[in-house]
């Protein structure tokens, strides 16, 4: 079981950068494999980023590889996503989710499906 909460949203131009976050509770938040997706205005939700819970393991959408890096810190309990060198096509409401790994660090999911925690999301505009 765990909460989750993004935050780091808002209104950017072209080219800028921005950092998202999550903070979740739970118990056992080392053991949860992290996403992070997006749904633009109109659009379904897809895939931008993973991360074990180790945070040994990535993965990325390709349209964001190389701009985008996930990161966690069990610590903390939160992940994040730097978003560099952003688009206004990468305007949408983005949101992390949770999946409970059975103690497989090194585990990441890629579908929404794989996942049944979310956050409500936070929205990122990205103006020309």
């Amino acid at each position: 079981q765990v909460q989750l909460v993004e935050s780091g949203g808002g209104l950017v131009q072209a080219g800028d950068s921005l950092r998202l976050s999550c903070a979740a509770s739970g118990r056992t938040f080392r053991s949860y494999a992290m996403g992070w997706f997006r749904q633009p205005t109109g659009k379904e939700r897809e895939f931008v980023a993973a991360i074990s819970w180790s945070g040994g393991s990535t993965a990325y959408a390709d349209s964001v590889k190389g701009r985008f890096t996930i990161s966690r810190d069990n610590a903390k309990k939160s992940i994040y996503l730097q978003m560099n060198s952003l688009r206004p096509e990468d305007t949408a409401v983005y949101y992390c989710a949770a999946r409970f790994t059975y103690g497989r660090p090194t585990h990441y999911y890629t579908g929404g499906n794989d996942y049944n925690y979310w956050g409500q999301g936070t929205q990122v505009t990205v103006s020309s």
